[in-house]
């Protein structure tokens, strides 16, 4: 950071319109509309920032979330959010977990299935963590998690990611592909994870962070 650029983003964050805005930082269109959607019912605006931001490879979700929100906050000076997601396979001891989207991109969902093929314990669970910080202040995570099966083969054109091979257990026996994203929201991961903050953030332009 070069001398005065420190005060430039403060001043800059000073301004923003917090509780009102929020700055999502994603390259991923799937996930800005469920949070448009979601933060919508807290008459909260949501825009989206393609900002670079380091995601690290760690054991920990939140560890993952907190330095991608640190980074893009130091990269465009403004209050942000990120999210980050993992799915939780109990019969493979927690994989894909933090690597699921290194996991997705390499073997993608036939090789999941392929993994638990004959497998009877199906039950997994979808951790979702969204993490929030400014240039002043430490970043906050808001975390949601949905349980649930991974299906026998892929179902459904909705969603994204491992949504076609994940059954939520609050759900109708339809995979988060098979739902609507009005419907996803409702149930997800991200969903629950995006209420809790924005819950909290909608009361924001009354507190300093």
């Amino acid at each position: 950071m070069t001398f005065g650029e420190g005060n430039l983003k403060t001043k800059i964050s000073a301004g923003f319109p917090r509780g009102k805005v929020a700055y999502f930082v994603t390259s991923n269109n799937h996930k800005f509309q469920e949070a448009r959607q979601v933060l919508s019912e807290y008459k909260l605006a949501t825009a989206k920032l393609k900002v670079e931001a380091v995601e690290i490879q760690d054991d920990n979700l939140e560890n993952i979330a907190k330095f991608s929100a640190l980074d893009a906050v130091n990269n465009c000076g403004l209050p942000v959010f990120v999210e980050d997601a993992g799915l939780f396979v109990d019969s493979l001891k927690g994989f894909p977990g933090p690597y699921s989207k290194y996991v997705y991109n390499t073997v993608g969902l036939n090789g999941i299935l392929k993994l638990m093929k004959n497998t009877e314990k199906r039950s997994a669970h979808f951790k979702s963590v969204v993490a929030f910080a400014t240039p002043e202040e430490q970043p906050i995570c808001f975390v949601g998690k949905v349980k649930g099966k991974i299906s026998l083969q892929e179902q459904g054109n909705f969603g994204f990611g491992y949504d076609p091979i994940f059954e939520p257990e609050e759900g109708d026996g339809r995979t988060l592909a098979e739902m609507t994203t009005k419907e996803k929201n409702v149930l997800s991961h991200r969903g629950k994870a995006l209420r809790k903050f924005a819950e909290w953030y909608s009361g924001a332009g009354k507190r300093r962070f």
